[in-house]
């Protein structure tokens, strides 16, 4: 179970990704490995080194710099679009000056629920850095960008605070403890709610405009292929490879959050709350990989230490016995369970431009 634990991270058209700036003055982003920009390398974390050395970051940066893909991230060109900054991490602008055009809260192998009720189920994830301690960063924070509650409000209004993709470890961490997709519906209520509390409480301090990202289709990652394997071929479906159920349940998700946010919605009519439709943004890759430029495929990892799938316990990407593609940006796929950049790219078009987000980022 330790080594199936260690895999476990955090986890449209041509057009690129063109600046608005001025629609916001600072990005706020709460989250997991889908988003850390470096968070999770400046914890006394011991899972996972790989992502502080090379060949994670090889593409964009040319270095590691603690993003668990080649290059850059969702929350990335969504920084681009707006004419903003990379978000620093929190854990390496916390004690220096206010850094106003955003920070990134997220960690790598965070969850929704916080740490403590796993621990108790037996399960021990990689962080405790749950949303809840995310949110409490925040507020830290907080106090430096603005006192008075005017000034708070006037700064907010200005700003997008971004949460998620949040909860996939919630799902992931226990589905390699022997948990069932039956047991998994009995959390997502647990869960949702985790995340709708935190965007309830961002509110409360002051957010205006907030993007609330749905799950990923899990039966699409190859870690997930691997583990939960069949022999029966109707587990999959014929158009993509992907396993049936696990893309249902990311589904069942995605159905409980978003009405759990149209809860939130009347609460707060001032508020502008976003969902962002992960699953719809990056399903189509794996329905038309060659249409997005993805020759080399989506199911198989563009690192790791060959197996099917190309993810291998005994050596995973970064580690000695794996291997990096020549070319990361004709795979989806970058280590098992994270994006390639290219990927990461046509999932933010989608997101930002391509009707995944509801109500639209740049309406």
């Amino acid at each position: 179970m330790k080594i199936r634990a260690l895999f476990l991270v955090c986890c449209l058209s041509s057009q690129s990704v063109v600046s608005t700036p001025g629609r916001y003055d600072a990005i706020f982003n709460f989250g997991d490995s889908l988003s850390d920009t470096g968070n999770f390398v400046r914890t006394r974390a011991l899972a996972f080194p790989v992502i502080r050395t090379l060949p994670y970051g090889e593409t964009f940066f040319h270095h590691a710099t603690g993003r668990c893909s080649d290059g850059r991230l969702v929350v990335d060109f969504i920084a681009e679009a707006l004419g903003l900054p990379y978000l620093p991490p929190y854990l390496a602008v916390a004690k220096g000056p206010p850094v106003r055009t955003g920070v990134n809260f997220a960690v790598a192998g965070a969850s929704a629920i916080d740490s403590s009720f796993f621990n108790a189920q037996g399960i021990v994830l990689w962080t405790n850095d749950s949303m809840s301690v995310q949110l409490g960063w925040f507020k830290n924070l907080k106090s430096s960008l603005c006192t008075t509650k005017h000034e708070c409000d006037e700064y907010f209004k200005k700003s997008l605070f971004l949460v998620g993709e949040v909860g996939e470890n919630d799902y992931n961490f226990p589905s390699s403890f022997g948990w069932t997709i039956k047991q998994l519906r009995h959390l997502v209520p647990q869960v949702v709610g985790a995340i709708t509390r935190a965007v309830d409480n961002l509110i409360e301090e002051g957010a205006v405009d907030l993007m609330v990202s749905g799950q990923l289709p899990i039966g699409c990652f190859s870690l997930y292929l691997v583990l939960f394997q069949s022999a029966n071929k109707s587990a999959y479906d014929p158009r993509t490879g992907c396993l049936k159920a696990y893309n249902a349940f990311a589904k069942y998700h995605n159905n409980y959050l978003k009405q759990e946010l149209q809860v939130l919605r009347e609460k707060y009519p001032h508020a502008r709350i976003m969902y962002a439709d992960y699953y719809g943004a990056s399903i189509s890759i794996y329905r038309t990989p060659k249409r997005y430029g993805f020759y080399g495929g989506t199911l198989s990892a563009c690192c790791g230490g060959g197996g099917p799938y190309n993810l291998n316990k005994s050596a995973i990407c970064g580690q000695p016995g794996s291997t990096v593609c020549k070319d990361p940006s004709a795979f989806a796929n970058w280590d098992g369970v994270h994006f390639s950049e290219s990927a990461y790219h046509h999932i933010a078009k989608g997101l930002i431009y391509g009707g995944f987000t509801y109500p639209p980022l740049l309406a």
